[in-house]
C-alpha cells in the first residue's frame, strides 16, 4: 500500500478492511472470533479494541505463513477448551465478503460431512492466486499457489479464496505435520487440505456467486475498485428498499447509513458515518453529510453537515455548514452562507442568509436577520445566548454572549447586543446618525462622487 497505515486498517465506506471482515463474520454468531495480527499489531489491536472490545487477538511473531497463522489463532483458544465443531478461517484484506457467503459456505461443510470446505470462485484473471485443482469427479484434489504451479495449473480459473471450512480438531491435528518444503519456506494453510485428504477425510468445495466478493486488496488502485463495488452494493440496495438514487456514480455512501422510503438523493452527496435520511427527505446536491439525521421532508442542499439534526421539513442551504451539536427544529431554517455550531434552533424559526450561530439557543418561530453574529468567544472561553420565541432580530446584529433576548422581543438592525432584552421589549445599540453636508466637496474635489453629487444638487435646485 505505501503507506504508514497497515493494510488492513485502510478505510472503504466508513470501515476498516479487517472491520468488513469481522462483520461479515460476526453474522454467523460464532462462539468465539480471534484475529491474528502480525506487522503493526500494536495499531490493529487498538483498532479492534475500540470498534469491539470482544473480539479477541492471537499474535504471530514471525510471518511464517497462512498455516502458522491459524496455528496461532488455535494457540490463543488452547488454554480454554478443545477447538470443536466448525472453524472458519477467513482472510483480512478481502472486505467485499459477505455473510451470505460464509453462511453458504458452513452449509456446505455440515451437509456434505467435509474435514475441510474451501471457498473457491472463477475469476477472469487468476494471477497470484492459488488454482483449485479437481479430480475426474470434481472432487478437490489440492490447492497449488501460484509460485509453486505448473503452466496447466496455472491456466485453471478456479481459484482459492483464502476462505474455509474445517473440522476443528481435523484441523489442529494437521496443522502439526504441515511442512516448509515450498518456494517461501512458509507453513500454507492449503497443505492441510491434502494431509486431510491423504488421510482418507472428505474435502469440498463451496462456489462463491460473485467473484468479486473474495478479492484481496494489495494496492491503492484495489482499494478504490473495492469501494466502488461496495458503493454499487449500498446504492442498489438502498434503491430496491425505495430510495431515489439520481445518480448512482457520483453519489458515495458508508455502510452505516441508512434511509427511508421515499428519501431522494441527488448527485455528488457523500453520507457518511451513522447518517439517516428520513422518508420523503431530499439531499443534495452537492452535500456532504456526516452522522447527521435528516427529518421526514426536511431538505438539504449544496451543504456540509457533522453531528447535526435537521428536524422534519426543515431546510438547509445552499451553502450552509452545520457544525457538531446542530439541532434544527420541525419547518427550521438555516439558509444560505449561514453556519451554525452547538446551536439549537426551535421549531419554524429562520436564520436565512450569511449569519454564524454558535452556543445559542433560539426559540420557536424566531427570524434572525441577515448578516447577524453570535459573538461566543472572549479569547478563552465559549459563552451561550439565548433567543426566545417569536423574536424578531434585525439585520447586522451582533449577539456579545453571554447574553439572553426575551420572547416576543425585536432588535433594530446594526445593533451589538451586549445587555438582556426584556421580553416584548426593543432593542436599539447603534449610534446616532449624523450627516455632514458638502462633505465630499470639500475632502474630494474634482472625484466622480463630487461630480454626481453636484449634478445631483444642480437639478433638485432646477426642480424646485
Amino acid at each position: 500500500m505505501k503507506s504508514k497505515t497497515p493494510k488492513v486498517l485502510h478505510a472503504i465506506c466508513g470501515r476498516s478492511l479487517v472491520g468488513h471482515v469481522v462483520a461479515a463474520a460476526q453474522e454467523l454468531e460464532p462462539e468465539r472470533l480471534v484475529v491474528v495480527v502480525g506487522h503493526a499489531r500494536e495499531q490493529v489491536v487498538t483498532h479492534l479494541a475500540e470498534s469491539d472490545p470482544a473480539i479477541r487477538t492471537a499474535v504471530q511473531e514471525e510471518q511464517n505463513g497462512t498455516g502458522h497463522a491459524v496455528r496461532m489463532g488455535l494457540e490463543e483458544l488452547a488454554g480454554e477448551r478443545a477447538v470443536e465443531g466448525t472453524v472458519i478461517v477467513v482472510c483480512g484484506d478481502t472486505p467485499l465478503l459477505t455473510g451470505e457467503t460464509l453462511r453458504a459456505l458452513a452449509a456446505t461443510h455440515g451437509a456434505d460431512g467435509n474435514a475441510v470446505t474451501v471457498l473457491t470462485a472463477e475469476v477472469p484473471d487468476a494471477t497470484g492466486y492459488g488454482r483449485i485443482v479437481r479430480d475426474a469427479a470434481g472432487a478437490v484434489t489440492a490447492i497449488v499457489e501460484h509460485k509453486d504451479a505448473d503452466a496447466a495449473q496455472r491456466a485453471i480459473r478456479e481459484i482459492n479464496s483464502g476462505v474455509f471450512a474445517f473440522d476443528g480438531g481435523l484441523l489442529a491435528d494437521a496443522l502439526g505435520k504441515v511442512r516448509t518444503d515450498n518456494s517461501q519456506g512458509e507453513e500454507y494453510l492449503t497443505d492441510v487440505l491434502g494431509i486431510l485428504r491423504a488421510a482418507g477425510h472428505r474435502v469440498g468445495a463451496s462456489v462463491a456467486g460473485d467473484h468479486r466478493e473474495i478479492a484481496g486488496i494489495n494496492n491503492r488502485v484495489q482499494l478504490a475498485e473495492a469501494r466502488r463495488t461496495l458503493n454499487d452494493r449500498l446504492l442498489e440496495r438502498a434503491m430496491l428498499a425505495g430510495v431515489t438514487v439520481v445518480d448512482p456514480a457520483s453519489t458515495l455512501v458508508d455502510v452505516s447509513v441508512t434511509f427511508e422510503p421515499d428519501a431522494v438523493v441527488h448527485p455528488g452527496t457523500q453520507l457518511l458515518g451513522a447518517t439517516h435520511v428520513g422518508a420523503e427527505a431530499e439531499v443534495g446536491p452537492n452535500t456532504r453529510l456526516t452522522d447527521t439525521v435528516v427529518g421526514a421532508g426536511a431538505r438539504v442542499d449544496n451543504s456540509v453537515a457533522d453531528s447535526a439534526e435537521v428536524g422534519e421539513g426543515a431546510l438547509v442551504g445552499p451553502y450552509a455548514y452545520l457544525r457538531p451539536g446542530t439541532r434544527l427544529g420541525a419547518k427550521a431554517k438555516a439558509g444560505t452562507y449561514v453556519e451554525m455550531k452547538n446551536a439549537s434552533i426551535g421549531a419554524g424559526t429562520k436564520v436565512p442568509h450569511l449569519s454564524y450561530v454558535g452556543d445559542a439557543t433560539i426559540g420557536e418561530y424566531s427570524n434572525i436577520g441577515a448578516a447577524s453574529v453570535f459573538v461566543n468567544y472572549d479569547g478563552q472561553d465559549k459563552h451561550h445566548t439565548t433567543i426566545g420565541s417569536h423574536c424578531r432580530t434585525g439585520s447586522d446584529n451582533m449577539f456579545v454572549a453571554p447574553v439572553t433576548v426575551g420572547d416576543g422581543a425585536y432588535t433594530a438592525a446594526g445593533s451589538v447586543i451586549t445587555k438582556d432584552v426584556p421580553p416584548g421589549s426593543l432593542a436599539v445599540a447603534r449610534g446616532q446618525q449624523r450627516n455632514i453636508e458638502g462633505w465630499v466637496a470639500r475632502k474630494r474635489p474634482g472625484s466622480a462622487a463630487a461630480r454626481a453629487a453636484q449634478a445631483a444638487a444642480s437639478e433638485a435646485e432646477g426642480e424646485s
